[in-house]
C-alpha cells in the first residue's frame, strides 16, 4: 500500500502541494536550469518556457519525483550546439521523473540519458541533430538504460548515429505512438526483457526497428517483447554509425532485425519499402568471450503482419546478384538459417529465404535457398501494464 500511495503521489499531487520553478531563456540559462534541477525537490515541477535555450554544457537531475516540462517540443528547445563537453544533453539518475514537451537539439553526445531510473516517463519528447544524418552526431537520442518500468510515448527522433530510441539492459518498457526518422536504427530493444513496441512509424532509418541479445554486458538474456501494430517503410538510409559499433552492420534497407533474442512476437505490421528485407531473423555473427551467452534467435513469432515491396536491393555483399537470381528481388523475410529452425515461425503468408549459414561462418559460405519456418507456437507474451499514476502523467 505504501508504494502505491507513492506512485499516486508523485502525478497526482494537488498544485497547491507541487512546487513549480518556471525558468524561461535568455542570459545565464545554463546556470538558471541546472540550478533549479539541482534545487528541485522531491514532488515539484520544473517549467522551462518557450524559446530557445543555448547551452554550453549537459544539465543532469538526480532528484526524484520531479516533472520537468517545456511549452511543447517545437516551442522549447534546448539546443545543445555550442555544448563544450561530449557528454549527453540531459542525464536523468533519479526516480520516478517525468520528461515531457520539450526538445533537445544537437548534443555532443546522447540526447537524453537516464540511467537506473525506475518508472520515467517519456512525453511529446523531441531529439534532433539539425544537420542531418553524420557519423558525428550523438550515438542515442532517447537513451534509458538499466532501469524498470519505462514509458516512452510521442517521442520523435532524427539524426543518431546509432539507435534514435534505445532502452538497453532493462525491464517492463512500452515505447509507442512514436516517430524515429534518419537514424541508424529507428527504435532498439537491447538486453532486456518484457517490452511493448507499438503504434510507432520508422522510417528513413538504415534499420527500422531492432531487437538485440549482446554478450557481455551486466544484464543479458533478452526476450519477452512484442512489436506490433507498427508501420516500418522505405528504411533504406546508408549507414552513417562510426566503425566499430554493431548497427554499423547493420543493411541498409532492414525493416525489422531480431538478433540473438528469444520470445520475439512480431504481429499486424505495416512492412514495406524496406530494401534488404521486411524482417531479418539472424544469430550474433561476430567473435565473442562469454560462455553464457546464446547467440541464435529462439521462439521468434512472425504473423499477420501486411508486406509491401522488399528485397529488391539487398545491402549485403552479393545481395544485388543473389536478387538478380531469384528475379529481380529476395524474399521479404530473410534468416542467416542459424539455429534451430523449429523455433521459429513465418505465418504471414510471404516466401522466407534461408542464406543456409552455420553459426559463426563466414557470408561467402551461404548457400541460400526458400525454407517454411513452422516451428512451434511460443506462447504470446503478456501485455506491459504500467502503474495507473505513470499513464495519468503522459496525459
Amino acid at each position: 500500500m505504501p508504494r502505491y500511495w507513492t506512485l499516486a503521489a508523485l502525478f497526482a499531487a494537488s498544485p497547491a502541494a507541487a512546487q513549480t520553478v518556471t525558468v524561461e531563456p535568455g542570459p545565464d540559462a545554463q546556470e538558471r536550469l541546472q540550478t533549479a534541477l539541482i534545487e528541485a525537490k522531491p514532488g515539484s515541477i520544473v517549467r522551462i518556457g518557450a524559446g530557445r535555450f543555448d547551452l554550453t554544457d549537459g544539465l543532469s537531475l538526480d532528484v526524484d519525483r520531479v516533472t520537468v516540462r517545456g511549452a511543447g517540443p517545437d516551442k522549447t528547445v534546448l539546443s545543445f550546439k555550442g555544448q563544450l563537453g561530449a557528454g549527453e544533453g540531459l542525464l536523468v539518475t533519479s526516480d520516478d521523473v517525468v520528461l515531457r514537451d520539450f526538445a533537445v537539439e544537437d548534443s555532443k553526445g546522447d540526447g537524453i540519458k537516464s540511467k537506473g531510473a525506475d518508472r520515467i516517463v517519456y512525453k511529446h519528447i523531441r531529439v534532433e541533430w539539425t544537420g542531418g544524418p553524420k557519423e558525428t552526431n550523438g550515438a542515442y537520442g532517447v537513451y534509458p538504460v538499466s532501469s524498470t518500468t519505462i514509458l516512452i510515448d510521442g517521442v520523435e527522433v532524427k539524426g543518431a548515429s546509432d539507435a534514435g530510441i534505445y532502452v538497453g539492459q532493462s525491464e517492463q518498457i512500452v515505447v509507442r505512438n512514436s516517430k524515429v526518422s534518419g537514424n541508424v536504427a529507428g527504435i532498439e530493444i537491447e538486453n532486456s526483457r518484457h517490452a511493448d513496441v507499438f503504434h510507432n512509424l520508422a522510417t528513413g532509418n538504415t534499420g527500422g526497428i531492432l531487437v538485440f541479445d549482446m554478450p557481455s554486458l551486466p544484464k543479458m538474456g533478452g526476450g519477452e517483447v512484442r512489436v506490433f501494430e507498427n508501420k516500418v517503410i522505405d528504411n533504406n538510409q546508408a549507414n552513417f554509425a562510426p566503425k566499430g559499433n554493431i548497427v554499423a552492420t547493420v543493411p541498409a534497407g532492414t525493416g525489422v532485425l531480431i538478433m540473438a533474442n528469444d520470445n520475439v512476437h512480431v504481429f499486424r505490421n505495416d512492412l514495406s519499402g524496406n530494401a534488404t528485407a521486411n524482417v531479418m531473423i539472424t544469430a550474433y555473427r561476430q567473435s565473442y568471450d562469454d560462455a553464457k551467452f546464446k547467440p541464435v534467435p529462439t521462439r521468434i513469432m512472425v504473423s499477420g503482419n501486411r508486406h509491401g515491396r522488399a528485397g529488391y536491393a539487398p545491402g549485403f555483399p552479393g545481395g544485388a546478384q543473389l536478387a538478380a537470381a531469384l528475379g529481380g528481388m529476395i524474399p521479404p523475410v530473410l534468416w542467416d538459417g542459424s539455429g534451430d529452425a523449429n523455433s521459429l515461425r513465418v505465418s504471414d503468408g510471404v516466401p522466407v529465404l534461408s542464406m543456409g549459414l552455420k553459426q559463426g561462418a563466414p557470408l561467402d559460405t551461404a548457400q541460400p535457398a526458400p525454407v517454411e519456418l513452422k516451428g512451434a507456437q511460443a506462447p504470446m507474451p503478456t501485455a506491459v501494464v504500467l502503474p495507473a499514476a505513470m499513464e495519468a502523467a503522459a496525459k
